[in-house]
């Protein structure tokens, strides 16, 4: 469990020190940046403990019920209720979070479908094996859809 210094901070440096984290948040430019910077900040157990409650806010919102994420995640009820009451009278911190999700998949489908109508007109004829393959590594991974 993440434990906080028993020697407080003022409230002013405390706010300097948000401050700071959040506008290095802000400057996050690729997934990779992404990934080294919280590699750094967190321990292994508080990066779990992030992405479990991220992925519960996810399940939430697309209608999954309770015991079913408990089964999923290996979550208590309490995390879980938690996260949904965060959800519901939070800041809409998880809410923007998951449309955003939400909304980057829903593109990468738009444009995996797109691309197999391009390809579609150019699978038949001479040379067409490649168009052809192309095709059905599209249609596989558009099959290929995870849970969350």
């Amino acid at each position: 469990m993440t434990q906080v210094s028993k020697y407080p901070i003022s409230k002013d440096v405390y706010d300097r020190c948000w401050e700071i984290f959040t506008k290095t948040l802000i400057g996050i430019k690729n997934s990779q940046d992404a990934d080294e910077i919280v590699s750094d900040l967190l321990t292994p157990t508080e990066r779990i403990m992030l992405t479990k409650r991220l992925a519960i806010a996810f399940l939430l919102t697309q209608g999954y019920e309770y015991r079913e994420i408990n089964k999923v995640l290996h979550v208590s009820f309490q995390t879980v209720a938690v996260v949904n009451n965060a959800i519901k009278y939070g800041s809409n911190g998880y809410k923007k979070a998951v449309s955003r999700i939400l909304r980057d998949e829903k593109l990468k489908e738009i444009l995996n479908k797109t691309a197999q109508v391009l390809i579609t007109p150019a699978t038949r004829g001479k040379g067409s094996g490649a168009w052809r393959y192309l095709k059905k590594e599209l249609e596989k991974k558009s099959k290929d859809k995870k849970a969350f």
